[in-house]
C-alpha cells in the first residue's frame, strides 16, 4: 500500500510540476489529485486500529479507554475534538487531545509516562498507538462545526499565550509562525503558506488534520504538525505535548471556529 502510494505521489510532482510550467496553478492540479484520491484515504486504516484501542483492556488494570472523560463524559468521542482544547476540572488545567490521552492512558489504564507517550509519532514498521487513536477520535467529530470555548480563565489564558507564540520571533533565522502564515498569498514552492489570522484559511487549514502524509506514509497529528514546522523554523525540538505547544494548538483552533471539521484528510 505504501509503496503504491509513494509511485503515485512522484507521478503526482511530476504531473503538477509539468502544468506549473505550462502556466496552470499548481495549486488547482494539487486540489484535483486530493479529490481523485480522496475515496481511498489510507487515514481509515488508522481510525479502525484507533477504535480497537479505545474499546481494548490493557495491563496493568486491565480497563479500556472507555472511561476517559474527553470534556462531553465518560467514554463519548462524538463531537469531542472539536471542542478541544479545552479546560478540564480534573486537572484544573487546559488540555488538546493528545495531552488528555496521555493523562488517561496514565491515571484509567495505569501506564507509567513513559509508556503513555512511547512512539508519539510512528514509522514503518513501529506504528504509534497515539496517532490511530487521534484518528480515530477526530473521524467522530466529522461534519461537526468548531467550537472551541475560551469562557474560562485558563482556557483564555491558553489563547492568549498561544497568540504570543505564534508571533515569537527567535532561532537561527529570526522566524516565527507569522513569518510564513500571516499574509495572503503566500507559498514556498508548490506548498500553499494559509493565513492562519485569516478566518477562511484558518478553519480551512485546522480542520483537515490530522492528516495522512503521502510523503511520509502516516497519518500525522496536529501536535506533529507543529513540532515539524518549529523544526523547518529551526527552534528547538519542542518537548511532545508540551504545554506550548497546546497553548498554540488552542490560538489555532479558535481562529478557526465555525469551520467544519474534515479529518483525518490527505496531505502530500
Amino acid at each position: 500500500m505504501k509503496l503504491f502510494i509513494t509511485l503515485i505521489f512522484t507521478i503526482f510532482l511530476i504531473y503538477s510540476n509539468t502544468f506549473a510550467v505550462a502556466g496552470n496553478s499548481s495549486t488547482d492540479e494539487i486540489a484535483k489529485y486530493r479529490e481523485l484520491l480522496a475515496d481511498g484515504n489510507p487515514a481509515e486504516l488508522w481510525e479502525m486500529r484507533g477504535e480497537e484501542l479505545w474499546k481494548k483492556k490493557i495491563d496493568p488494570k486491565s480497563v479500556s479507554l472507555e472511561q476517559c472523560d474527553l470534556g462531553k463524559g465518560p467514554g463519548i468521542v462524538k463531537g469531542a475534538y472539536v471542542e478541544l482544547p479545552r479546560y478540564f476540572n480534573d486537572v484544573n488545567k487546559v488540555m488538546d487531545l493528545e495531552q488528555r490521552l496521555i493523562y488517561c492512558r496514565k491515571n484509567i489504564q495505569g501506564l507509567s509516562h513513559e509508556q503513555a507517550v512511547k512512539i508519539p509519532y510512528g514509522s514503518v514498521g513501529n506504528p504509534s498507538d497515539i496517532e490511530a487513536l487521534v484518528s480515530y477520535i477526530t473521524a467522530e467529530s466529522k461534519g461537526m462545526k468548531m467550537a472551541v470555548s475560551t469562557k474560562h480563565p485558563l482556557e483564555k489564558e491558553a489563547y492568549e499565550v498561544g497568540k504570543r507564540f505564534f508571533f515569537y520571533r527567535a532561532g537561527s533565522h529570526d522566524f516565527s509562525c507569522a513569518t510564513c502564515h500571516s499574509a495572503d498569498e503566500k507559498r514556498i514552492r508548490l506548498q500553499e503558506l494559509p493565513n492562519l489570522l485569516n478566518k477562511a484559511d484558518a478553519q480551512k487549514t485546522y480542520t483537515t488534520w490530522p492528516a495522512y502524509r503521502l510523503s511520509q506514509g502516516e497519518v500525522r497529528t496536529m501536535q506533529h504538525r507543529l513540532s515539524d514546522c518549529l523544526r523547518q523554523q529551526r527552534f528547538p525540538e519542542p518537548i511532545y505535548a508540551s504545554e506550548t505547544i497546546t497553548a498554540l494548538i488552542m490560538f489555532l483552533a479558535k481562529n478557526a471556529e465555525g469551520g467544519i471539521f474534515d479529518a483525518p484528510a490527505l496531505k502530500r
